[in-house]
């Protein structure tokens, strides 16, 4: 009954537009640097943005979109794509980000899956879109980034006020890869995104400020660019932006803009080491300028990338994370008495995929449900649940949650009694040998190492007596001649005895889905019928 006469908090409602509100208020002439492919460069800040995201908010109302239409997008990483971002949200529309490396069949079914009204795409996928657009059933409008966009934004002034709504609101799509099946639409919610987004700008996390200049090397059609494009405006950073992944432009731009943070898949930064031991042949010792912390996700990174950027001074941020996680699910950053470590002890911890922010809890757990205890031992599935965690997937009508709102990740986890989290491999990527887990990551990531190996896959292939032996399929490094029994000799001491693998296979490519990930799956299939030469 004294509740209300005691007090109580006002209602503000956690809305992504108060993001771009406060970007613009508090950090609005902080530059918003966009690097386009023919190499020029353009250059608006956060106050620039926010004027823009309003005037396309006018356009799609006046285009007659309703709270919750999805606004897709077929683009790259520039400040116009993220002005898009904001100008579909405040409307209360949905923006829709569409994986571009995708096939056609998939992008068809997304797209009329996720019943988008409009459909903004980069020029260099114009004759992408063309073939895509007899088989699109509710695009009504297509917009280029290049040619029509600034006629767009000129028709309107800007004088408009964000639509307003619950909290609860939609205000996301994305797609998982579908390596199985079709991909699977995952709704975010202004509630879920803005909590991941202040967590996000945590020191534990990606550890963002005023002060940081971020070059997201990740797409921002990838997971939500792991939230950064919302975490970026929360803290008020600095963007730098390419539309292209190439070593040497992402070099140049690290050093011309003073960049401090990035983030990326594995392999841009094994293209980034290529790009670096040229110029230190040619040139001789070469730096990454003002860069203080990497964030790699998306797969496992290999051990001698982590203590490679560490001996250059620079914190890695190993993430772990799913497009139903938002999507960052832990983070690995130095822990308590981190400086009592040794530099082998601190890259064994950062090698681990980190802990999660406060907002989320992990559990791992046997084939029958029962939980694992914490010890740094037992191996599990990996179940996660917080606000940021789907809880059913876009048009189903099932949840995708089990008892208590724990959702299974499909991973094979170990969790520490540190708090960290190790990632063992995919459930159905663990082979199984005598009754036994090989971790085909652990393996991969260790052979990456080995002097001459640009990549590789391992998997499991039938043997009469162990039920399943690993193979190594390894591409090699231009101009290597690193062997099988080099292989070998590498792991030697790396892994234990019995997870060596039986053979080593040479291979010009390996297969990857959409988000850049070995593709197993192809793998499996390709060599299903392989026999054992010991066999």
């Amino acid at each position: 009954m004294l509740a209300g006469k005691l007090g109580s908090m006002q209602d503000w409602s956690l809305r992504v537009t108060h993001l771009i509100d406060h970007a613009e208020r508090e950090c609005g002439h902080r530059p918003i640097v966009t690097r386009w492919g023919d190499g020029s460069v353009e250059r608006t800040d956060w106050a620039g943005i926010a004027c823009d995201a309003r005037r396309l908010a006018q356009a799609f109302v006046a285009w007659g979109l309703q709270p919750g239409d999805r606004v897709a997008t077929f683009a790259m990483n520039h400040h116009r794509h993220l002005t898009a971002w904001y100008g579909a949200i405040g409307f209360g529309g949905v923006i829709h980000t569409i994986n571009v490396r995708l096939f056609d069949e998939q992008l068809i079914y997304i797209i009329n899956h996720a019943e988008d009204r409009v459909l903004m795409y980069d020029a260099c996928f114009a004759t992408v879109i063309e073939r895509l657009k007899p088989h699109l059933t509710s695009v009504e409008h297509f917009i280029c980034f290049e040619t029509d966009y600034l006629a767009l934004l000129a028709t309107q002034d800007g004088n408009y006020a964000w639509a307003t709504g619950d909290e609860r609101d939609p205000c996301m799509l994305c797609y998982t890869s579908g390596t199985t099946g079709n991909p699977k639409g995952v709704l975010f919610e202004h509630r879920s995104t803005v909590l991941h987004a202040i967590s996000e700008i945590a020191p534990s996390v990606f550890d963002l400020s005023a002060q940081s200049v971020l070059l997201p090397v990740v797409p921002m059609f990838h997971a939500a660019s792991w939230g950064l494009p919302f975490a970026g405006a929360a803290a008020g950073v600095k963007f730098v932006f390419s539309v292209t992944n190439d070593a040497a432009i992402l070099h140049a731009l690290f050093i011309d803009e003073q960049v401090t943070h990035s983030a990326g898949v594995p392999t841009v930064w094994l293209a980034m080491f290529q790009h670096l031991d040229a110029l230190a042949q040619r040139d001789g010792v070469v730096d990454l300028g003002k860069l203080e912390i990497v964030t790699i996700g998306g797969s496992a990174c290999p051990r001698s990338m982590i203590e490679r950027l560490m001996r250059m001074g620079i914190r890695v941020n190993h993430a772990w994370g799913m497009t139903e996680t938002s999507p960052i699910g832990t983070m690995g950053a130095p822990s308590a008495g981190w400086n009592d470590l040794s530099f082998d002890q601190q890259v064994n911890v950062t090698a681990r995929q980190g802990r999660v922010p406060f907002g989320v809890e992990l559990r791992i757990v046997n084939d029958d449900g029962d939980v694992l205890p914490r010890d740094g031992m037992a191996s599990g599935r990996l179940e996660i649940r917080g606000p940021w965690v789907v809880k059913r997937y876009f048009k189903m009508e099932r949840d995708a949650v089990g008892e208590g709102q724990w959702f299974d990740t499909g991973d094979v986890a170990i969790l520490h009694p540190d708090g960290t989290m190790q990632i063992t491999d995919r459930s159905k990527d663990v082979i199984k040998s005598g009754g036994e887990w090989i971790s085909s990551v652990d393996l991969e990531n260790a052979a990456v190492g080995c002097p001459g190996v640009l990549e590789a896959a391992a998997i499991g292939v039938a043997h009469p007596k162990w039920d399943e032996r690993p193979i190594l399929l390894v591409v090699r490094k231009e101009g290597a001649s690193v062997s099988g029994a080099d292989v070998q000799r590498y792991l030697a001491d790396k892994v234990a005895k019995w997870w060596l693998p039986d053979e080593v296979l040479f291979v010009e490519s390996l297969p990857h889905t959409g988000t850049g990930k070995i593709l197993k799956t192809a793998l499996r299939t390709e060599y299903k019928d392989y026999r054992l030469a010991t066999t």
